[in-house]
């Protein structure tokens, strides 16, 4: 996978780390938002992952 590629996955799961920490900040944070972003995270996780 190009170097390139692999660096924007990165920047993206950073950035989805984020928006997870701040939903979970608030007094209530949205529970299918926060479950939506993980699911998001988790792909972007695995992408890079593959050989």
């Amino acid at each position: 996978m190009e170097q390139s590629h692999v660096s924007a996955l990165q920047l993206k799961h950073a950035g989805l780390e984020r928006r997870i920490a701040d939903e979970m900040s608030r007094p209530l944070p949205d529970l299918e938002a926060l479950q939506l972003l993980k699911k998001q995270k988790l792909r972007i996780k695995d992408e890079i992952k593959l050989p």
